[in-house]
């Protein structure tokens, strides 16, 4: 779905565990919406708010019509993700006339292929994004005074540049931190002993610097790889398919060195004479997978929009492709990452499957079935067992309930043991008398004992509850009314749920 610029609309995409805004329009930027909200947050500022799920595919095939535009101008333009391209201004500038003259010609470049954008020119890439969302159609931060401009923003801009950003905003703001300016003006040496490598980067990027510092190194040898097509290949898919075989080899290249790509050009010659070039960044290592993508997203920019007979060219290369260069354009010393086995890597993205476990995964499946090996994928809900999906690895969850909000969801933290199915216990107060709760969500008694499923009786030294949960009450059919308790006993900590007379060990904490 197409959000027009002038209509308040934003973009949803899944960050972590929860539905956050990844792009917004200008209107939606007027009423308070910003990059990394919650959506209710979002529809909270703005309640007319028209919202659109995210489509990567779609995302890089719409920008290569912008990044085309931009490197009409100048041939250096580096697409930082869809959505947002930076070239460097200086050479630029003085060949425009100027950083304004440069700023609008730019801007007017980009209207007339059809979309809306603000321009920002400043020394470091996180400055100029600010200014370009900021001051209209974007602004020019003057030399060295990319620290003075940010001091005013929250910290909130940081969500999105900086890893594990949501701890670190939550402990800043408890600290009475609020700024950029606030954060910046703390000693360097103590936000370091402090927050980590974390609050390093944040703290370097509220000073106006950019992530590392300028590090002349003798020159890498050539690790360029190119794949040559005789006779030209004349449908995308060839080429993508090529390209990941041709990112294998990079990567080795650049592993023999022990160097990483965190800038890579894409360059791909057509038969007919004409070339597509283009810079990608990414804050670590592309994987074969993801050059593959973006080497579809750069070539959509030279499919014809219609064939002949009206139908769309998904597949149709314009001319035919006769070669693909993979030219690693920013390399830095590979420094290793810790990836999750399961789940995400530490810097919060979404960690591929490494090739050996998924390899066994295969094997397993293969053997015992499909289903026959799962992994859990956490989900919104009230109880520890509506939270945790069991899902076949390699496919994706067929359904998903809502972060939230849950009215009556089990405070944090999470009980460590969660059987299959609950279990029926009995909760007696110190008189021997049932424990039972009121419509009023009134306990009768305080617990005293719990026997527990094996038969055997714990005493309760403490306890805290109810929290009343009613769910689906418009459904009479499927409606449930209970209550949950947490106990505290000799032998340990547990979870009880009270549902229609019957007490139920949902989870134990260890």
């Amino acid at each position: 779905m197409g959000i027009e610029a002038g209509v308040a609309g934003a973009v949803l995409g899944r960050v972590g565990a929860s539905e956050r805004v990844v792009a917004c329009t200008a209107a939606a930027r007027a009423a308070g919406v910003r990059r990394g909200q919650r959506r209710r947050d979002a529809q909270r500022l703005c309640p007319e708010l028209v919202v659109a799920e995210r489509d990567l595919d779609a995302e890089g095939r719409a920008f290569e019509t912008v990044a085309a535009a931009v490197a009409e101008l100048t041939p250096r333009v580096e697409v930082v993700r869809p959505g947002v391209c930076a070239i460097p201004a200086r050479g630029a500038a003085r060949f425009h006339g100027g950083e304004e003259a440069l700023r609008i010609t730019v801007q007017d470049a980009v209207v007339e292929a059809g979309y809306d954008c603000g321009v920002g020119i400043a020394d470091g890439l996180f400055a100029a994004e600010l200014a370009a969302r900021n001051g209209g159609g974007g602004l020019i931060v003057p030399e060295e005074g990319s620290a003075e401009f940010l001091a005013r923003f929250p910290l909130s801009v940081l969500a999105g540049a900086v890893p594990d950003w949501d701890s670190l905003a939550d402990l800043l703001v408890r600290l009475g931190v609020g700024t950029l300016g606030e954060f910046a003006a703390l000693p360097a040496d103590d936000v370091a002993g402090r927050f980590g490598a974390p609050g390093v980067l944040a703290h370097r990027l509220a000073r106006g610097r950019e992530p590392r510092d300028v590090a002349p190194r003798a020159a890498p040898p050539d690790l360029t790889v190119v794949r040559a097509f005789d006779p030209p290949a004349a449908r995308s898919d060839e080429v993508v398919f090529a390209a990941k075989a041709l990112a294998d080899t990079l990567h080795e290249g650049l592993a023999a060195e022990g160097l990483t790509c965190v800038r890579l050009g894409v360059e791909v010659e057509f038969a007919d004479g004409g070339v597509s070039e283009r810079l990608w960044r990414h804050e670590g290592l592309l994987s074969s997978q993801a050059v593959a993508e973006r080497v579809r997203w750069q070539l959509s920019g030279w499919r014809p929009a219609f064939t002949g007979d009206g139908t769309e060219a998904e597949e149709a290369v314009w001319g035919g492709v006769t070669a693909l260069l993979l030219v690693p354009d920013q390399v830095v010393p590979d420094t290793g990452v810790q990836r999750a086995l399961w789940g995400r890597d530490g810097d919060g993205a979404r960690g591929e499957l490494p090739e050996r476990v998924a390899r066994a995964a295969d094997r397993v499946q293969a053997m015992l079935g499909h289903g026959s090996l799962t992994r859990p994928h956490l989900t919104g809900g009230r109880g520890p067992g509506e939270r945790v999906l069991r899902v076949p690895v390699g496919d994706m969850p067929l359904e998903t309930r809502p972060e939230g909000p849950w009215p009556g969801a089990l405070p944090a933290p999470a009980p460590s043991v969660v059987p299959p199915e609950p279990r029926p216990v009995a909760v007696r107060a110190a008189d021997g008398s049932p424990v039972t709760v009121s419509a009023r969500c009134v306990p009768s008694a305080p617990p005293a004992v719990v026997v527990m499923p094996d038969g055997s009786g714990h005493r309760v030294i403490s306890w805290t509850g109810p929290w009343p949960a009613h769910e689906r009450w418009w459904d009479p059919e499927s409606s449930r009314r209970l209550a949950r308790f947490q106990v505290l006993t000799p032998q340990g900590a547990h979870l009880l749920t009270l549902e229609q007379g019957s007490w139920l060990l949902e989870a134990s904490y260890e």
